[in-house]
């Protein structure tokens, strides 16, 4: 939903930097690849670490960034079948980052309690959800079927989970923690089931 109605602006706010990056040479693609290489790296350098308000911030303006190869693609007329194959595959690398460190945080980080035990099993859950929806969807336009709706996406994923772990660095409670991977896991499991059941829909009515 958020990614939705941030597409505009972050084609408002891109266009004058891809703009740039086009008379300097750089490709989308280097984008695409240089912007998950950061992700990774960060992720396990701060959230790995426990620095959960910084790791989210600075991970929310490498958020941001994501929209900018394909803004630079539309720009220079470049926009490939394979950027996009590629774009979406390294999501899912950098997804898989931050959720993994976040439950390992959970894991090494958090005090003893139930809250402990509710974000593992909470962060294991997101990470599986994380790569289920959009599979869902790219095994449906495997058969013609673009299955695009849920009510959660990538952005909204990564910004619930990113801002809830963040706040309990400023002294709010640590169920937040828990909380924020929770949304993650029973928003992709929620979207997943819708996928499934639009693409059966079609299919049944071939």
């Amino acid at each position: 939903m958020l990614g939705q109605h941030g597409r505009g602006f972050t084609k408002a706010l891109f266009t004058p930097v891809a703009r740039a990056a086009d008379k300097v040479g750089i490709t989308p693609n280097f984008i695409t690849i240089s912007g998950t290489i950061i992700t990774v790296v960060l992720a396990v350098a701060l959230l790995g670490n426990g620095y959960l308000a910084v790791g989210g911030i600075v991970l929310g303006l490498v958020l941001l960034l994501d929209s900018l190869d394909g803004v630079l693609a539309r720009y220079q007329g470049k926009s490939t079948d394979f950027g996009a194959f590629l774009d979406s595959s390294l999501d899912r690398i950098g997804d898989g980052a931050v959720f993994a460190c976040l439950t390992y945080w959970a894991a090494v980080g958090l005090p003893q309690g139930w809250v402990k035990q509710w974000s593992l099993i909470a962060g294991l859950a997101a990470m599986v959800f994380t790569a289920v929806v959009p599979y869902v969807r790219a095994k449906g336009e495997a058969y013609g079927i673009v299955a695009k709706l849920g009510i959660t996406e990538r952005t909204d994923r990564l910004i619930v989970s990113l801002v809830c772990a963040g706040l309990t660095d400023f002294g709010l409670p640590i169920w937040l923690y828990a909380v924020g991977l929770s949304w993650v896991a029973f928003g992709g499991f929620i979207t997943s089931i819708q996928r499934m059941w639009f693409v059966h829909k079609h299919l049944s009515s071939r």
